[in-house]
């Protein structure tokens, strides 16, 4: 590894060899400063872009060339006559200033603006993309990694200037509603023209001067004109060892009246291309243009059965299915109909080893698990969007969710006793939700928005376990007769919800405005479950005590009225809030009924300081209260798993929670370089906590208002700086959590301090090979005042792509993992490494793939966590080295 990263040193020492600087002041004819006036240099003889800037306030700028070469210098600014100048560099420095002349805008000017390779436009920041690709890139993301301050985590989203990208467009169309993991795994490299980043970005754009929309970014992808008014897309196929496969048709239609855009995917090499994270995250960008905190958390979206979710898609086995279609037609031009359907059916295999130490007894369980899983999901939306004018907007959407969710587990667990567990969980859950906005400009001084959201849901959870031990001593009485102990649960939960909002602005000043809203919550659930025995001649032993079942019923009522000011003093915006909240909750359960009554304050600030343009410090701080739903108020014993029964709490009230949070980011496009940084602080007050009985590996679980404050306090900080083609990066992540739990009636505290950090050295050459070294280093440390354990993980990894011979590209990704403890009980090296050789003459339309995953044979990987009761340390099992030969049509 120390040989690689020497290397990769010398490589991009050679590539900054013999350079010389050419800067300089860009002005105006009265001799004031231009800033962010765009600059570039283009080889006089390759006639390639050898190098860009955009100068800053004071209108400077900076080239970093080659000596003894010949360019064009080319500036331009909007509103402003472009100029060219001819120059050729020597071994000296070189100081060029230039005036620019004012001129009304023309089309030529904009084609020539256009044409560099950012601009900036207001809150707007347009990339040309060939100014950026080298050729290698297949995918989205592939090219928006090659962006200054745009990134795509790990989980595939998109992020730009250390902000979530929320809505992706195409064309100013949501691509599936927006959603940036779709778009970064599917759109076509190959037809991008431009990225539009869109800051500040709202749908509604009568709001867009009364509302906090700092936190909104959109991308708009603009496509290249062969791709308009065409269909495009790809057709691969594979076939590779071990009966591997992969098919992966997608096509795309682009018009200004309608576009259609079809996804599919079938393969059993890990690649899932919509996984039940995404289904459960899917929101579908900006929905509701108004502040959506109001100060309750009330949260009733099932969560599913709460399946073993792999690490990285690297299981043991993944086979996955996925089918999506998404339009949008115009009817006219004040009327939008959009929508999309996805389907997606895997079948994953899981095999880990669990070390399990319980923090009341510091007792070991191993778990060793093997477990299949069988998930569909499908999603599906209708909208229309209504817009006859500037001040009148109308919306409508409707969501339908369905899924069907099986697990199978073989467990075997060993501590005071040794037992082997089956286990099969299943749910079909189904939720349609509907939403209304409208938003009306009355005139300059008058906006109202109305919005309101309905939500029907039903959920019935299976639950069998199958086990040789008799499970729950004392709590269940089973028949103990029986060979094995064959445990079932039915459960059936229904929910109705509403929510209601309404916003009146008045604009006070072009500076000031106010904010009245008002609006409520109304939800009735309905949660009924049993308990029954299987017994050996196949006839069911129902347990019909009333500790054993549920029949429940529990409503939920916020009303709410608030205030809010807004006002802008220069380069400093706040906005200042009050909500005042009157809450009911009633559940009847037990053949009686309970109804509680509470009246609170909630305050809310917001501040925000624009340093520049690019460059803002921004403080918010909320109060909101959190209640629970039905799921921990029903005081029937449920069987969570093998080892864990739960009995809700119908004297649970709300908690208090306190949210502070501090954020900086500085994007300098004079310098490409990007800082932020964000630091919060959390204060939970009668938390809603769980309190447990543990009895060697079993407990019995509730829940409960906690008498103690849990604190939490995170930070993270982002440092990417680019020289020329070379981008430095450097993350780090600093977590920590002091909290109370209450095991066996004695109060339990538990730390948490995890922190995790990254530096990297990349190239982004266009006519080159490009490398990327890290070094990313982990820390976990749980503290439960007895027992104190720390894991670690190094982890360097390295990425690099070249073009060669014409028609060739390499693709090679390498990650090591390092991972051990400071006790030395646990350690593990392992590493992944993937490959992709690629071959297509020009202007082909077929392309010829090999591609390799887990060339080291990898085996297995290492994952912790940490809750209030226990912490584990897993091995999970993962796919064997696959090589996979694709053909790929390009339409």
């Amino acid at each position: 590894m120390r040989k690689i990263y020497f290397v990769l040193v010398i490589f991009l020492s050679l590539q900054t060899f013999a350079q010389i600087k050419i800067e300089g002041v860009i002005t105006d004819s009265i001799g004031l400063p231009l800033e962010v006036a765009n600059v570039v240099a283009i080889n006089g003889e390759s006639q390639l872009l050898e190098s860009f800037g955009i100068s800053d306030s004071q209108g400077y700028y900076k080239l970093n060339l080659k000596a003894e070469t010949s360019y064009q210098l080319k500036f331009s600014y909007l509103g402003f006559k472009p100029k060219e100048f001819n120059v050729t560099t020597e071994d000296q420095d070189i100081l060029f200033d230039v005036f620019l002349e004012s001129q009304p805008q023309n089309l030529d000017e904009v084609e020539v603006v256009y044409e560099i390779p950012i601009t900036i436009q207001g809150d707007t920041i347009v990339y040309n993309t060939d100014s950026f690709v080298s050729g290698t890139e297949k995918k989205l993301e592939d090219v928006l990694d090659k962006l200054p301050g745009v990134e795509v985590n790990d989980d595939g989203q998109i992020e730009v200037e250390g902000k979530r990208v929320t809505k992706v467009m195409v064309e100013g169309e949501d691509f599936f509603d927006g959603d940036s993991k779709l778009a970064a795994k599917n759109i076509p490299a190959d037809a991008l023209k431009k990225v539009e980043v869109l800051r500040n970005y709202t749908e509604v754009s009568q709001l867009s001067s009364v509302t906090n929309n700092q936190d909104n970014i959109a991308l708009n992808i603009k496509l290249k004109e062969g791709k308009k008014k065409f269909w495009f897309g790809e057709i691969s196929a594979g076939l590779g060892n071990n009966d591997r496969y992969s098919v992966h048709p997608k096509l795309f239609y682009y018009s200004p009246k309608y576009s259609l855009s079809v996804l599919t995917d079938a393969n059993n090499i890990g690649e899932v291309a919509f996984s039940g994270r995404d289904y459960w995250s899917f929101t579908g960008g900006f929905k509701g243009a108004t502040n959506q905190n109001t100060g309750t958390n009330f949260n009733t979206t099932s969560a599913g059965l709460g399946l073993s979710l792999t690490q990285n898609n690297t299981a043991k086995s993944v086979v996955s299915k996925f089918a999506a279609l998404n339009f949008s037609y115009k009817p006219s031009r004040k009327w939008l109909l959009t929508g999309f359907g996805i389907f997606s059916d895997a079948e994953t295999e899981i095999e880990r080893l669990t070390q399990r130490t319980f923090v009341s007894s510091n007792l070991l369980e191993t778990v060793s698990t093997n477990n299949t899983q069988n998930v569909a999901l499908g999603i599906a939306k209708f909208s229309s969007r209504f817009k006859p004018s500037d001040n009148f907007q109308w919306e409508y959407d409707v969501l339908v969710r369905s899924n069907k969710e099986r697990e199978r587990s073989n467990t075997l667990t060993v501590s005071t006793i040794t037992d082997v567990i089956e286990e099969n969980q299943d749910q079909k859950p189904v939720t349609v939700s509907q939403s209304s906005n409208l938003y009306w400009t009355l005139n300059d001084s008058n906006i109202i928005a109305a919005e309101i959201k309905a939500e029907n849901a039903t959920e019935d959870p299976f639950y069998q376990s199958i086990r040789e031990q008799q499970p729950f001593l004392n709590f269940i009485p089973f028949d103990q007769t029986q060979n094995f102990y064959n445990i079932n649960q039915v459960q059936d939960v229904t929910t109705k919800r509403l929510d209601l909002k309404l916003d009146y602005f008045l604009i006070t000043s072009p500076n000031t405005n106010l904010n009245i809203t008002l609006g409520g919550i109304e939800s009735t659930q309905e949660f009924d479950s049993s308990i029954f025995q299987w017994l050996d001649n196949n006839q069911d032993l129902e347990f019909t005590s009333e500790e054993f079942k549920n029949d429940v019923e529990f409503n939920f009522k916020d009303r709410f009225i608030g205030l809010y000011f807004k006002a802008k003093y220069g380069d400093l915006t706040i906005n200042p809030g009050l909500l005042a909240h009157r809450y009911t909750t009633n559940d009847e359960q037990l053949g009686n009924r309970i109804t509680r009554n509470y009246t609170h304050i909630l305050p809310e600030f917001f501040a925000n300081y624009q340093f520049k343009q690019s460059e803002s410090i921004r403080l918010n701080y909320r109060v909101t209260r959190s209640f629970t739903d039905i799921n921990n108020f029903a005081e029937g014993i449920l069987v969570n798993n093998y080892n864990v029964l739960f009995s809700g709490n119908r004297n649970l009230e709300s908690a208090l929670f306190h949210s502070l949070n501090l954020s900086f980011f500085s994007f300098n496009m004079f310098s490409q370089r990007n800082i932020f940084f964000n630091a919060s602080y959390n204060k939970r007050i009668d938390a809603l906590k769980s309190s447990a009985l543990i009895g060697g590996i079993n407990q019995v679980r509730t829940t409960i208002n906690s008498n103690f404050q849990d604190e939490s306090a995170s930070f993270s900080g982002n440092f990417q700086q680019t020289f020329g083609r070379i981008k430095v990066g450097s993350r780090a992540g600093l977590n920590y959590s002091n909290t109370f739990n209450v095991v066996n009636d004695r109060a339990q505290n538990s730390e948490s301090f995890n922190h995790n950090y990254l530096l990297s050295l990349g190239s982004s050459f266009v006519n080159a090979p490009n490398l990327e070294i890290g070094y990313r280093f982990a820390v976990s440390d749980y503290n439960t005042g007895t027992t104190n354990s720390i894991f670690y993980t190094e982890r360097p990894y390295l990425k690099f792509d070249a073009a060669f011979l014409k028609h060739f590209i390499l693709v090679v990704d390498y990650d090591y993992y390092n991972y051990y403890d400071k006790a030395d009980t646990v350690s593990n090296t392992y590493s992944f490494l993937n490959a992709n050789l690629s071959f297509q003459k020009e202007d082909s339309k077929w392309e010829f793939i090999l591609e390799a995953k887990n060339l080291g044979n990898n085996r297995n990987l290492n994952q912790d966590s940490f809750n209030e009761l226990f912490f584990n340390t897993s091995q999970y099992i993962v796919q064997p080295r696959f090589i996979v030969f694709k053909l790929k049509y390009n339409l």
